[in-house]
């Protein structure tokens, strides 16, 4: 279902169909940034995608404010439901996104932060690249539009993209080659790279990635599989990098890409999770605790079905 139009907006509402994506969305004292972000879902179309907020602010929410507010009732009007959720007390991002994941009854998820501007067909590129990359996820790397005059040839060399858009299992950690692909992701390397390559408008390619931040869609059934943020109550409340954790675990048995372009764009306002102390990647997978030598095998996802590795 496409979103209601303004002509309906005063109308009874629809009886709804299932949600095909469930967009999950943690906060924290960022009321004029989660209105932004909501502004980027009211302006999405297909497919069908419920909202789910949850909240940790110090203070009242971040909702809890007139722009806000704002975008939340054109949502509801568009026949998006939004959940508004109130999660105390606060133990840490992997918990937060643990919590969420438990939400979430659609069989593709959108970990989105809440501070990211979506392009009006950011969603329904990710879903369509989603299934047809037969991976895990599909994760919209942000970028910082005001690092756009500032170009970084030497970030954007391990770009490479999946052949034939095919995702397949991989490993990754810190100490393997995989790993330098991380600097695509700083500033605008990516906008950078998408201008060289010609990409017809509403197109896109799918490259390796280290791990993508802030704009993930995941086949929730594949998250589950692999764990999900599970291991939430093995860290401290300061941490990062728990989606570092959960990604790999994920391209370990399915695989997962970034997509280019990406219409997901940073709104660069400061960071909220000022205690970084642990990382959560390598407590989690540095310790043993996964260990894919005696895992189930590698399996590509399918439309849904599993099957081994071309």
């Amino acid at each position: 279902m496409t979103r209601r139009w303004s002509g309906d907006w005063a109308g009874p509402p629809g009886s709804g169909s299932a949600a095909e994506v469930d967009v999950l969305i943690p906060t924290r004292n960022r009321p004029a940034e989660l209105a932004v972000t909501l502004a980027g879902l009211a302006a999405q179309d297909g497919p069908d995608f419920a909202v789910v907020i949850s909240d940790q602010s110090t203070d009242v929410p971040s909702w809890n404010h007139p722009a806000a507010e704002a975008m939340v009732r054109v949502l509801e009007a568009q026949g998006r439901p939004v959940r508004l959720l109130r999660h105390l007390p606060a133990r840490g991002l992997a918990e937060q996104r643990h919590f969420l994941l438990g939400q979430s009854t659609a069989p593709q998820v959108l970990f989105l932060d809440d501070d990211v501007w979506l392009e009006p067909d950011m969603l329904a590129r990710l879903t369509a690249a989603l299934a047809s990359s037969g991976g895990g996820f599909v994760g919209a790397a942000v970028q910082g539009l005001s690092y756009l005059a500032d170009r970084r040839p030497e970030e954007q060399q391990p770009f490479e993209v999946w052949e034939n858009g095919q995702v397949q299992p991989e490993r990754i950690r810190r100490s393997q080659p995989g790993f330098s692909r991380w600097t695509l992701h700083n500033a605008a390397n990516l906008a950078h790279v998408a201008s060289g390559l010609g990409i017809p408008p509403g197109e896109w390619r799918l490259y390796r990635i280290a791990w993508v931040g802030a704009c993930v869609l995941y086949d929730r059934q594949a998250l589950l599989e692999c764990g999900g943020f599970g291991f939430w109550d093995q860290l401290p409340p300061g941490h990062a990098g728990e989606d570092v954790a959960a990604q790999w675990r994920v391209m370990e048995r399915f695989g997962g890409a970034g997509m280019v372009p990406s219409g997901a764009v940073h709104l660069e306002s400061p960071t909220t999770v000022t205690d970084r102390s642990a990382d959560a990647a390598e407590l989690i997978l540095g310790t043993g605790e996964y260990d894919p030598s005696i895992s189930n095998p590698p399996q590509r996802r399918t439309h849904g079905r599993q099957t081994q590795p071309d």
